[in-house]
């Protein structure tokens, strides 16, 4: 009997925690480029996370809107590195989330971002509030902290990842011009070494006027 209650309680826990739709990507885009994602609201009221921060590029920022089905701008943002937001789907349909690459003309952007769309069921009264609940209040209660200790833990390792991208990526783009400047430096070397020795060369080798005396 007991084993039977705690098997009910486990799958009643099951049933409670929110059912997502996730989608975690990595895009590159290109100098003046946009790139749009669509993501499918079922029902009025659910839940749209919507994460990306930029990995390289540039300086690291990129335009971005989002648009309900209406075509309405709910959220926008120009030059912004990296942003998490939650948005409420009022409205049952396509929603629709673009990048835009508009502020470089040469350099390709790397973005990592993540679009979830989450509902949360409705908690049905048990059919004996003082049978049930009161062996369930405590695992519920424990089961929701672990979900948000989970999520908060999720977004520390982005925020991470992202810091390792662009530390990187950084220090892939100094060493490039460090390697250019030495290569530019050797060439400057060299050119005055040639130059030395040419003008000294023709002080020695050059005929001046002769005269009979």
């Amino acid at each position: 009997m007991i084993f039977l209650l705690l098997l009910y309680n486990c799958f009643l826990f099951l049933s409670l925690l929110p059912s997502a739709r996730s989608s975690a990507l990595t895009t590159a885009i290109a100098a003046n480029e946009r790139l749009c994602f669509y993501v499918d609201a079922d029902k009025a009221g659910e839940k749209i996370g919507f994460y990306f921060a930029v990995q390289s590029g540039g300086s690291f920022d990129i335009d971005f809107d989002v648009k309900d089905p209406n075509e309405k701008v709910i959220l926008d943002g120009k030059s912004e590195r990296q942003g998490d937001y939650v948005l409420t789907a009022n409205t049952v349909g396509e929603y629709s989330f673009c990048f835009e690459n508009d502020m470089s003309t040469l350099t390709v952007k790397l973005v990592d971002f993540d679009i979830m769309v989450e509902s949360e069921p409705r908690r049905e009264a048990p059919a004996k509030p003082g049978q049930v609940a009161d062996h369930t209040s405590a695992l519920e209660e424990s089961t929701f902290r672990l979900n948000s200790l989970l999520l908060n833990i999720k977004r520390t390792q982005k925020y991470f990842h992202t810091r390792e991208n662009r530390g990187f990526s950084l220090v892939r783009s100094t060493q490039n011009r460090l390697f250019w400047y030495m290569v530019l430096e050797s060439l400057g070397i060299v050119g005055m070494a040639v130059l030395q020795v040419y003008i000294l060369q023709t002080f020695f080798t050059k005929t001046g006027r002769r005269y009979k005396v």
